[in-house]
């Protein structure tokens, strides 16, 4: 009989497979640690993945060779070495970017993100926080709540993160006195339930000498909660609860590898489906039944949160990238225009009006961003009167969209109710944002249909129509051509009109003034009186300086393909100074004329316009039957 100590290559083969099914079976704990700078965020994790044995001899190695180096205190080790990678991040001792470390306990598997501490490095956070289950909100003993704290328990509260540990750090350096302990755990609880934080687990903790990090610390014999790592083990995870919601599943691909197989694959969102589940495709609200479920493993008789599959249907339905499968008893609502909360990530602050990318799950379209209704104070979450968001501000904004979208609030579900916004020129991501609810405008006001449509209209006046859009400096000669241009055009009968910059501002947008935002709001309205005009057939002229790239293509969006035809009016700003009949220049120039462009505001030519007008070269007439042969070929 075989001695077990000694087994064969088959009973050892046998406990490999079994430990690889018992680890591939276990549950996995997403979790972040924030707090303010130097709170031992780093220190904490490195510990977890040294005390989790999930370090390797080279790597410990490699660790206990860098502390002689940094020359720790007392020769211990730093642990914060091991999470913090980057070179400026050693050299300043600060965590900079969001690092993920994985490693797993007999009970759990862990993916951890250590975000950084620093109010620059904000947005890091939130992007560490996004699809975290816990959050480890550190504190140092001997600081207590900070503004940091605050701003990060306010983002943790924000994302939706509903398990939140408080674990009071450095508990060695303040002698582990539970009264320092008891009264940072009251001055937090006092702050958290003004936020909605109503529960929390606090832990009194020391990263460095391992108090209460694996089990109870005789070091702390007054506290008799759990220690950190078992707490992290028996933390119901969130995909329980979503399993109980309704189904939903965004769409992130449809799966054509030939003609006998379509399905849509994505990651169930929240609930179950099962073959035979009857399903709507939304925002088309088409029906179908699910005919299968397929997996790499094979057809699945059932699909739950947190899974990817893929869905066939019984029934040939428009299904695309983007679009959300959902239980057919209960649809998501559909919408355009929303309240939302915005975390602003970028150095360029908020531009009210400018059109951005907003991507939600697999979805992206175009928005607009309203001014926002307030910021808010995370030291005292009074609300504050706020004309933009700058960076790492929180503030609240209607959004409003280019087409409807499937949504939930963010509060039921943060896959369908979480976005981004992107610029458009940079492809940045400047803000994180959550959905509050559907404006109630959006479900009240709805497109009437027409019996005279836009082709009646142009077909009554025997042309196509079309918005000449002439952009460029201040004195670069717009107007002069724009007038020109009609004239001509009156001559062969077309039908136009003129939309000049200072005229509209007599009127249409005489409450706007010329800060960016401003700017902004001038060219959207302009856009959409021009839109409504090509609707009625004209030929519509347009003379603007219209500065930003960002705005000329939002108007471009708005028309027919085809229809806008831009014009640089490309004069350098010394001639176009020159000619300055209207004396802004000489104001600009002596400070009495703010945010002029070309002076103290920038102008942003186009980069692929239709038509470029060099007035040192041409004259209006010349540029007008240009125009003319790019318009009526």
């Amino acid at each position: 009989m075989t001695d077990p100590i000694y087994k064969t290559d088959a009973l050892i083969a046998e406990d490999i497979d079994a430990y690889l099914e018992a680890h591939q079976h276990k549950t996995m704990l997403r979790f972040i640690t924030c707090g303010s700078v130097d709170d031992g965020k780093s220190t904490l994790i490195g510990r977890l993945l040294y005390d989790s044995k999930m370090i390797f001899e080279d790597q410990l190695a490699t660790l206990e060779a860098d502390s002689k180096r940094v020359g720790t205190q007392g020769g211990n080790i730093d642990f914060a070495l091991l999470v913090d990678g980057l070179a400026a991040e050693r050299e300043q001792g600060i965590t900079i970017d969001v690092a993920y470390r994985f490693f797993a306990t007999e009970r759990r598997k862990f993916i951890v993100a250590d975000t950084p501490g620093h109010e620059q490095y904000t947005r890091n956070m939130v992007t560490g926080a996004s699809t975290a289950d816990l959050a480890v909100i550190l504190i140092d003993a001997r600081k207590g709540v900070l503004t940091q704290t605050r701003r990060h328990s306010y983002l943790v509260n924000l994302l939706g993160i509903r398990h939140v540990v408080l674990a009071i750090n450095k508990m060695d350096l303040v002698d582990y006195d539970e009264d320092i302990f008891n009264k940072i755990v009251a001055d937090y609880d006092s702050f958290a339930r003004g936020i909605g934080i109503s529960k929390f687990t606090p832990i009194p903790i020391s990263g460095l000498a391992g108090d209460n990090i694996l089990g109870p610390s005789d070091n702390t014999l007054w506290y008799q909660g759990p220690s950190l790592l078992p707490h992290l083990e028996e933390v119901e995870l969130d995909s329980a609860s979503d399993q109980r919601r309704a189904f939903r599943m965004p769409v992130q691909w449809v799966n054509r590898p030939n003609l006998d197989f379509r399905g849509f694959s994505g990651l169930v969102a929240s609930g179950t489906v099962a073959p035979g589940d009857q399903v709507r495709v939304l925002p088309s609200g088409k029906t179908s039944e699910v005919a299968r479920i397929v997996t790499l493993d094979g057809d699945r008789d059932e699909a739950v949160a947190g899974e990817s599959i893929t869905l066939t249907l019984k029934d040939e339905i428009d299904c695309s990238r983007g679009q959300v499968i959902v239980a057919a008893q209960s649809p998501l609502e559909v919408a355009d225009q929303f309240e939302t909360t915005l975390v602003w990530m970028d150095d360029s602050s908020l531009v009210p009006g400018r059109a951005y990318w907003l991507k939600i799950g697999a979805q992206t379209v175009s928005a607009t961003v309203h001014q926002p209704k307030y910021e808010v104070d995370v030291n005292t979450q009074d609300h504050l009167a706020a004309k933009t968001l700058d960076l790492n501000a929180i503030g609240v904004a209607n959004v409003t969209t280019d087409r409807e979208i499937p949504f939930a609030p963010y509060s039921e579900n943060r896959d369908l109710g979480g976005f981004i916004l992107i610029d458009k020129l940079t492809n940045r991501t400047v803000a994180a944002g959550m959905i509050h609810f559907a404006l109630r405008r959006a479900s009240n006001i709805h497109w009437q249909a027409l019996e005279i449509g836009r082709e009646a209209h142009a077909s009554m006046k025997n042309q196509k129509p079309a918005v000449v859009w002439l952009t460029g400096l201040s004195g670069s000669g717009k107007s002069t051509i724009a007038n020109v241009l009609e004239k001509k055009l009156a001559r062969m009968n077309r039908h136009t009109f003129l939309l000049d910059g200072d005229n509209v501002r007599h009127g249409l947008n005489k409450d706007l003034g010329f800060t960016e935002a401003d700017r902004v709001e001038n060219i959207r309205r302009v856009g959409e009186v021009a839109k409504l005009m090509t609707d009625a057939g004209l030929i519509v002229i347009t003379a603007f300086i219209s500065p930003f790239r960002a705005e000329r293509d939002m108007v471009r969006s708005m028309m027919q393909p085809g229809e806008f035809v831009e014009v640089f009016v490309d004069t350098p700003l010394e001639v176009a100074e020159e000619r300055d009949v209207k004396g802004l220049y000489a104001k600009a120039r002596a400070g009495q004329l703010k945010n002029f462009t070309g002076i103290d505001s920038p102008y942003e030519a186009p980069d692929n316009a239709e038509l470029r007008i060099d007035t040192t070269t041409m004259t209006a007439e010349e540029a007008a039957d240009a125009i003319i042969d790019r318009l009526i070929p």
